[in-house]
């Protein structure tokens, strides 16, 4: 930012101020180089640890990132046979964790060190843990530099020894006899410091989530999260059956070895959907197991049956599986461990997958049957497809070369490229803002950044796509030029943005629109919602002003505070279509300090079932919810 500063002022500064303001930009010398001690660095730059701090908002921000660091660690001593329960407190509205396991505990002369010397931990070789998650002696590290508070405790074979810090710093510790009966295991409690996070909000529904996902890919192991059991018997099974509910089109198909479990599934949703596991770890981004698994299905399907050739994409479109690896020593991308990098054995793994997938074909075939009578009618479809996708093209090349509704912008999202300076995809900052109307879309296309931020013009409520099939995407003009702007007509690998964003009016019609590109996307594109890529954008309600001074207000709350700042007889304006904020204005809303709410689906069990009900043809049944839990204020009257 400095450096910005100073070159925006040389670039209006006479000759002389430029060369002086040259120089302090240039200024590099021995005193530029600094040393930081590991808590520093980590405060300092906690992304490279434990990725962005977000807002608690997304899966993956870093407050369930510091949980998952710290729990791990208790899943490790579950994976190695010792401690079969978890118990988990967490305070959702402060975001102070408890963690207890019973496990071996810490070493009791190590306690200090393992938590806060970078590098340091008992999994460097096998000789104590085979198959572990936390590798690199870096997680409670992170946790501890980035905490309030951090409190350790370790009991083993009848003495503890404890430990407290504060924002990293070691300020007190203990050692002694027990003077209860205390199972052996760790006792970790922690509170995320504010002062380096970002403002946030822990959403039970994600840590809820992220606790059954450790159970399915654990069987037999129990977590109590603020005295809710959370147990799995059957493990990946499980997990499957709750996510397909009732949409499986045939038995899971379920294999199981030392080193490798499986299972997979049809249904009648559109694209694919996996969790996928490494040492117990949920690889969300996927990885090399993945795309082991993808090619060695389609090779087994193929052998199963020889007579016929299946086509992958076909194979997989309405696919739900599971894969989970064991393996010594695994590679992953980034400290967050949730993209599993080892191409060098993925021959191996597929190798491996084939041989137990076809085995499996084998062993039930009414099932597989099933399974080929899918892929034949997705082939059926998506042959009748490809002639309505060549008819929508010629009339689209008819009309024009370009997207009428769209103003792009510059730089694009590149999935495929990364970005040095940050780890990301290049263009991860770009975005497209799906607006209502010519109106909205004026002011957002006069405000907007050129370089990064594009423009989609609605025209008005769009078609809903509850019920309807595919070739919907290309019989629909509206639709069509959407998926063309977003280039994701053959694979999301191809996507142009890094967000995409509902832009609405603040009114029931604007609300309708959210709701009906909600529907497009759950229905057609939803990993681009699981990938948290869509988003809504949060315009003020309000601005309350004085001669003196204003305020956008984007709650009632915030009103009420606005207009105590401002006193009495200050002018209060509500705004209802974005058309009607100022062009200056909206640009600030739209920049920095743009207010984004994720359109999330992870809490909902049964997608399919909540979207039929709300957007589907049954008018009464959802006129009958809205009255029977209609709650009305007595001064409402």
């Amino acid at each position: 930012m400095r450096e910005q500063s100073l070159l925006l002022k040389a670039a209006t500064a006479s000759p002389a101020v430029w060369y002086n303001i040259h120089l302090m930009a240039t200024d590099y010398g021995d005193k530029s180089i600094k040393t930081l001690d590991p808590v520093t660095h980590i405060r300092l730059r906690p992304g490279m640890y434990v990725g962005e701090p977000g807002t608690g908002a997304m899966y993956h921000d870093c407050i369930y990132i510091l949980m998952k660091e710290v729990i791990d660690n208790a899943i490790d001593e579950f994976g190695q046979g010792f401690g079969k329960r978890i118990d988990v407190n967490v305070n959702y509205d402060t975001g102070e964790v408890s963690v207890r396991d019973y496990g071996r505990g810490i070493p009791l002369g190590k306690v200090v060190d393992c938590v806060s010397q970078m590098n340091t931990g008992g999994k460097y070789d096998n000789e104590n843990y085979q198959f572990s998650a936390g590798m690199n002696g870096v997680g409670t590290k992170a946790v501890n530099a980035l905490s309030e508070f951090f409190e350790v405790r370790s009991f083993r074979e009848g003495e503890f020894s404890e430990a407290y810090f504060e924002e990293g710093r070691l300020k007190s510790k203990k050692r002694g006899k027990l003077k209860t009966n205390e199972h052996s295991g760790t006792y970790i409690r922690y509170k995320p410091d504010l002062k380096v996070l970002k403002k946030f909000k822990v959403r039970e529904e994600h840590v809820l989530r992220r606790m059954k996902m450790y159970c399915y890919v654990n069987a037999g192991l129990t977590i109590v999260l603020n005295g809710q059991e959370i147990c799995s018997d059957r493990g990946l099974a499980d997990l499957i059956a709750d996510e397909a509910q009732f949409e499986k089109l045939y038995q899971p198909f379920h294999v199981k070895t030392k080193s490798l479990e499986i299972i997979f599934t049809h249904t009648n949703r559109f694209g694919e959907e996996y969790h996928t596991f490494v040492n117990g770890q949920y690889t969300t981004d996927g990885g090399t197991h993945l795309t082991a698994f993808k090619e060695a299905l389609t090779k087994a399907l193929n052998d199963y049956d020889p007579k016929k050739k299946f086509d992958g994409d076909d194979i997989r479109d309405g696919l739900l599986g599971a894969v989970s690896v064991r393996i010594m020593n695994p590679v992953f991308e980034g400290q967050t461990k949730i993209k599993f990098v080892m191409n060098d054995i993925k021959s191996e793994l597929v190798q491996q997958m084939k041989k137990e997938i076809e085995a499996a074909l084998h062993r039930s075939p009414s099932e597989a049957e099933k399974l080929i009578a899918k892929v034949e009618e997705t082939g059926k479809i998506r042959s009748q497809l490809n002639t309505i996708k060549k008819q929508a093209r010629e009339r689209s090349q008819a009309v024009s070369v370009r997207v009428p509704q769209l103003k792009d912008c510059k730089n694009h999202l590149k999935l495929d490229k990364v970005d040095k300076k940050t780890g990301k995809p290049e263009g991860e900052d770009t975005m497209i803002f799906l607006t209502e109307g010519q109106s909205a879309g004026g002011t957002l296309g006069g405000a907007r950044d050129a370089m990064n931020q594009a423009v989609f013009f609605l025209r008005g409520k769009c078609l809903n796509t509850c019920g309807l099939n595919k070739d919907v995407l290309y019989k629909n003009e509206e639709f069509f030029n959407l998926i063309k702007t977003l280039d994701i007509e053959d694979t999301l690998e191809h996507l142009r943005y890094g967000k995409i964003i509902f832009a609405t009016d603040a009114d029931v019609d604007g609300l309708h629109i959210r709701m009906l590109l909600t529907t497009f996307f759950m229905r057609f594109y939803r990993q681009l919602i699981l990938d948290g890529r869509v988003f809504i954008l949060e315009t003020p309600l309000f601005r309350v002003r004085n001669k003196k001074e204003h305020y956008f207000c984007y709650t009632d709350e915030e009103r009420e505070d606005a207009i105590k700042k401002c006193g009495r007889g200050c002018e209060i304006t509500r705004f209802k279509g974005l058309g009607e904020i100022d062009k200056e204005d909206f640009r600030g809303f739209i920049g920095e300090e743009m207010r984004l709410t994720p359109v999330t689906c992870s809490d909902d069990t049964d997608v399919e079932k909540t979207i039929k009900f709300y957007m589907g043809a049954n008018t009464p049944e959802r006129k009958d919810y809205i009255m029977e839990s209609l709650v009305c204020d007595a001064a409402d009257f």
